[in-house]
């Protein structure tokens, strides 16, 4: 194999992190001693041990003079556990190759010199456009100070989301809806507003895949007048609730059933999403699906906040009475739209998925 395959794989065993290793990024790493494979890891649930960490104690002695592949930068910094850096260096390894550099000030280049200084031969670059979508979310949070955020549509073909009575369950099929839960598996935070809440009264959960991490399922309402009936208040104990609200709303009985309270500023009387995308961040979110309604993802495409968007389209049509799938966004030119170029089409039984990135 080649270093560009073991780093391929190790992108691939990073990604098994995604929406589990959060505030942490989805690191992955694979050791090669004499041509075999003596070690791989991923950054485990919670964010530790770290991917290196891992690789190193399934390589054991192995370990020594062997070749190293890492999707990030290792960690130079202690923390809650001390710096990879230091456990590569003591394992004896002789070159390691680093897919893309660590942005956080507390490494940042540190771990680099560190094993350069030990002697380590350190390559830095391979697959570097890979490793940059990976750690989206990672990167977005440390220079950013806001999560990657993924926007998902539902609708029929002419963009509604529901009828004139509201129904909308099921515009989209078992496939479609297969699909979305294995997208909030794969994020820190699910979203949706206060009208999604209160229409839908959605779980929000990870369901049908086996998985046992839940995502935290996020709120956005102003005034935070909620239900506390709903499945999202009965279930905050079991499964984090956040509630991103503005500084005067009541959430005391919310924050009673177990919901955690992010006030934000305000803009033109709504929760502004540039504060509540720094709320998030702060409180160590990386990658953020949104999954509506209408005002909350009008919204965020018009502060400019949505990085992906996937849109599910089935075969109907419901016609101008329907709900829309976006509300009002005060587009007077056609240049001042949001812009996003396709990159991926697929079919899920009668529905198509399409997925699109935002165009700056």
């Amino acid at each position: 194999m080649t270093d560009a395959r073991y780093m391929a794989l190790a992108l691939q065993l990073g990604r098994r992190g995604m929406g589990r290793v959060w505030p942490n990024p989805a690191v992955g790493c694979v050791i090669v001693n004499h041509g075999c494979i003596v070690g791989r890891g991923w950054t485990q649930d919670g964010g530790r041990p770290h991917a290196e960490v891992v690789a190193l104690t399934q390589a054991g002695e192995a370990a020594r003079g062997a070749t190293v592949y890492v999707t990030l930068e290792p960690c130079a910094h202690h923390g809650k556990t001390p710096p990879c850096a230091e456990a590569l260096i003591a394992a004896g390894v002789a070159r390691i190759v680093v897919a893309l550099g660590d942005p956080d000030p507390r490494v940042s280049g540190r771990g680099i010199a560190m094993l350069e200084q030990a002697g380590i031969v350190v390559e830095v670059g391979l697959m570097a456009d890979q490793a940059r979508a990976d750690h989206a979310g990672f990167l977005s949070r440390i220079t950013g100070r806001r999560p990657f955020v993924t926007l998902k549509l539902a609708g029929t073909l002419d963009g509604r989301i529901a009828t004139a009575s509201g129904e909308s369950q099921w515009i989209t099929g078992p496939l479609a809806r297969r699909a979305v839960h294995m997208m909030r598996a794969r994020h820190d935070a699910v979203m949706v507003g206060a009208g999604t809440l209160r229409a839908d009264d959605p779980a929000l959960t990870v369901r049908g895949l086996g998985i046992t991490r839940q995502p935290v399922r996020v709120v956005v309402s102003r005034a935070a007048k909620l239900p506390v009936t709903s499945q999202l208040a009965q279930s905050a104990r079991d499964v984090p609730v956040w509630l991103c609200h503005g500084p005067d709303a009541d959430v005391a009985a919310w924050v009673s059933h177990g919901a955690v309270s992010l006030p934000c500023a305000l803009r033109a009387g709504q929760v502004d999403p540039d504060a509540m995308m720094r709320a998030l961040a702060d409180a160590g979110i990386t990658r953020l699906f949104c999954e509506g309604g209408g005002m909350l993802a009008a919204s965020l495409l018009g502060a400019g906040l949505v990085d992906d968007l996937v849109v599910m389209t089935a075969g109907r049509a419901i016609g101008a009475e329907g709900t829309p799938s976006l509300a009002a966004m005060g587009i007077g030119r056609l240049v001042d739209a949001p812009r996003f170029a396709l990159h991926d089409l697929s079919r899920l039984g009668d529905d198509v998925m399409s997925h699109w990135r935002y165009v700056a």
